[in-house]
């Protein structure tokens, strides 16, 4: 691991430490009054039956692009793996869906949204889910022992996806499947990829849908394909880019993936030349793959 990649790392969970700890009244997910009543994540996929099931600080804390277990064929028993798990939304999800005998495991690195995922593990009663300590790079799970890897917008923040593609490959079982919802970017400008405010809103770190799937057939996985997208169009991008600048100086403001930098020199005027310049390049997509 290089210094630039463990930087990268050090500022993401930052940011996402500060998103979850010091969240702002105003996001491009609504006010935190909306985020409680659902308005952000049923707009991501989810419905009003599974928000209800879920403590509301999982609800609130849910900072993903998509909901990967909508589109699994999970069932009781099996073991599901969440990488960038948060504040435990989808682990939540996923433990009720696998029932006692399966077990639904998060991994995360930050130690804020570890403390969240545990206090709604205990809120929920579900006795079947645990979040680890970890990187997605080098993941604290055995070989070979999961029935599903899912994620939700979180491995376009890795500085080193083909190390997140190898481990998935490594951690399924022979016929395991992987299901992510993450955003792909096409053709994006090398200004953009190189702003810190970008990259902690799921933008300048993310790679094309190419990419993607040839990063995860090179991990040996097969059936590669992308079975959803929500192609993100100008007034969505400035939406958010926008909410970035809403916040105080402190870096508490949240973002569609949770975090801000309002240092970054963004201002409205510039936010809505890039959503412009942008529009149709950002796109949140469903992969699914499965190991043989």
């Amino acid at each position: 691991m290089t210094t630039k990649e463990q930087n990268v790392r050090d500022q993401v969970s930052k940011d996402y430490a500060a998103a979850v700890t010091r969240p702002s009244p105003d996001s491009c997910c609504g006010t935190v009054e909306d985020r409680r009543k659902g308005v952000a994540v049923k707009s991501a996929g989810y419905t009003p039956e599974e928000l209800a099931s879920l403590p509301d600080d999982a609800v609130v804390n849910a900072f993903g692009c998509g909901n990967p277990t909508a589109f699994t064929g999970v069932t009781e028993g099996d073991v599901v793996l969440d990488l960038g798990s948060g504040a435990g939304i989808d682990v939540l999800l996923a433990a009720r869906k696998v029932g006692p005998t399966g077990r639904a495991i998060g991994i995360d690195m930050t130690d804020e949204m570890l403390a969240k995922a545990n206090e709604n593990i205990a809120a929920s009663g579900l006795t079947n889910a645990e979040v680890r300590k970890g990187i997605i790079e080098d993941l604290p799970v055995a070989d070979s022992s999961v029935d599903w890897v899912i994620s939700n917008c979180v491995i376009n923040l890795s500085p080193e996806k083909d190390k997140v593609f190898a481990e998935i490959a490594r951690v399924l079982k022979p016929g395991g499947q992987m299901l992510v919802s993450d955003i792909v970017v096409e053709d994006l400008p090398q200004w953009a990829r190189e702003n810190s405010q970008l990259y902690s809103s799921c933008v300048a770190g993310a790679i094309s849908e190419e990419q993607y799937i040839q990063g995860l057939n090179d991990a040996g996985l097969e059936e590669v394909e992308v079975i959803d997208r929500v192609i993100y169009e100008s007034n969505q991008l400035e939406a958010f880019i926008n909410s970035e600048l809403k916040g105080d100086s402190s870096e508490n403001a949240s973002s569609c993936c949770g975090t801000s930098f309002n240092g970054s020199g963004i201002t409205p005027d510039m936010a809505k030349t890039i959503a412009t310049e942008m529009s149709g390049k950002v796109w949140s997509a469903v992969f699914r793959a499965r190991k043989s």
